[in-house]
C-alpha cells in the first residue's frame, strides 16, 4: 500500500461547553459534549521512502511552515522509529478560527492514516497520548464518536446520540482563544455534570442544549466579535422558531439545531438566501451529525 485517498477529517460541534476550573499551568478545565458533523477536510497521503514529510494544499494558498499535520507526522515517526516519509495533500474545506476543530481533526486523520500506511501498528491508546501532545481537541477526533468530554479535552466518555441536523454559520474573521479565556466576561459553571447519570440526558442534541448547558465562552466572544453577535441573530431569524443558536467551542462559528429530515430542502434554501445577503467571506452549511468517525477502527 503506497497511498491512501479521500480520507475525511470531520469537524465537531460543542453542544455545550462549561468552564469548571483551572489547572496550575493555566489551562482551563472543561466539560462539554462533542459531536462529529459531515462538514470535513479531505486528506490524500502518499508514502515516501526517503523519510521526508511535506504538506501540499490541493486548493492553493499559503502553506503553514509547520502545521499540525506535519507535527503529527513527525511525532509518529519519532514514536514508531519509522524511516518512511509522506506527502500529505490537504483539501481544506473547514473555515479557520471557527471553534470546529479543523486543524485538530486534520492532525488526527494524519496520525490514523500514517499509522496504517507506514505499518506502525500503534494502538488507539498510544495514538491518544500522541494526540494530546498536539492539542487538547486531537484525542476526541481519534476517539471514534460523540463524547462527553472533561479535563482540557483529553478525558472522553463515549455517548450515543441520534442523528441530528444543524445549520452552521461563520463570518469572515476568527477569534483568538487566548483573548476569550482572558476576558473578564468569561463565564464559569458552578455545577459539574455527573458522568454516571449523563447518558440519560443524551436523548437529542436539542434536549442537551435546552435542558443542560450553555457555552461559557460565548459572552466573552460576543463582546469581542460583532460577527458572532450577527451570526447568532441571523440564524435565529432565518430559522424561525429556533431561539437557541449557540457558539461552538471558542468560536467564531455558531449553530442551530434543525427539526425534521430536511428532505424538502427548505433549510438549505433558507441558509443559501441568508448567505447571499451577507458580505464576502461568510460561510455556512446544513450539516448532519455522525455516529462515528469515518476512520473509526483504523488504530492498531
Amino acid at each position: 500500500m503506497k497511498s491512501l485517498h479521500d480520507l475525511a477529517a470531520p469537524a465537531k460541534l460543542n453542544l455545550f461547553l462549561h468552564v469548571v476550573g483551572k489547572r496550575a499551568d493555566g489551562y482551563h478545565l472543561l466539560q462539554s459534549v462533542f459531536v462529529l458533523i459531515d462538514w470535513a477536510d479531505t486528506l490524500h497521503v502518499e508514502r515516501r521512502g526517503d523519510g521526508r514529510l511535506q504538506r501540499h494544499d490541493v486548493l492553493g494558498g499559503d502553506l503553514p511552515a509547520d502545521d499540525l499535520c506535519l507535527r503529527a507526522a513527525r511525532l509518529l515517526q519519532q514514536e514508531a522509529g519509522c524511516t518512511l516519509g509522506a506527502d500529505i495533500h490537504l483539501e481544506k474545506r473547514l473555515p479557520a478560527g471557527a471553534g470546529m476543530g479543523g486543524g485538530s481533526s486534520d492532525a488526527a486523520t494524519t496520525l490514523l492514516a500514517l499509522n496504517r500506511l507506514w505499518g506502525c501498528g500503534l494502538p488507539q491508546a498510544r495514538l491518544l497520548e500522541l494526540g494530546l501532545k498536539l492539542g487538547a481537541d486531537v484525542p476526541f477526533f481519534l476517539g471514534g464518536g460523540p463524547a462527553f468530554v472533561e479535563g482540557i479535552g483529553e478525558i472522553l466518555h463515549p455517548i450515543s446520540l441520534p442523528e441530528q441536523r444543524f445549520a452552521v454559520l461563520k463570518g469572515p474573521a476568527g477569534l483568538a482563544t487566548k483573548e476569550i479565556f482572558s476576558s473578564p466576561l468569561l463565564a464559569r459553571s458552578e455545577n459539574l455534570a455527573i458522568v454516571a447519570g449523563f447518558p440519560a440526558l443524551a436523548g437529542t442534541a436539542d434536549e442537551l442544549i435546552t435542558g443542560f448547558g450553555r457555552n461559557d465562552l460565548q459572552p466573552a466572544a460576543e463582546s469581542i466579535s460583532s460577527e458572532v453577535r450577527d451570526a447568532l441573530a441571523l440564524l435565529s431569524k432565518a430559522f424561525a422558531g429556533f431561539d437557541k443558536a449557540r457558539m461552538t467551542g471558542s468560536g467564531a462559528a455558531v449553530f442551530s439545531v434543525l427539526a425534521g429530515d430536511g428532505k424538502d430542502g427548505k433549510d438549505d434554501q433558507s441558509l443559501a438566501t441568508l448567505l447571499q445577503a451577507q458580505p464576502e467571506g461568510w460561510t455556512g452549511r446544513i450539516c448532519r451529525s455522525l455516529a462515528q468517525h469515518p476512520l473509526a477502527g483504523w488504530a492498531g
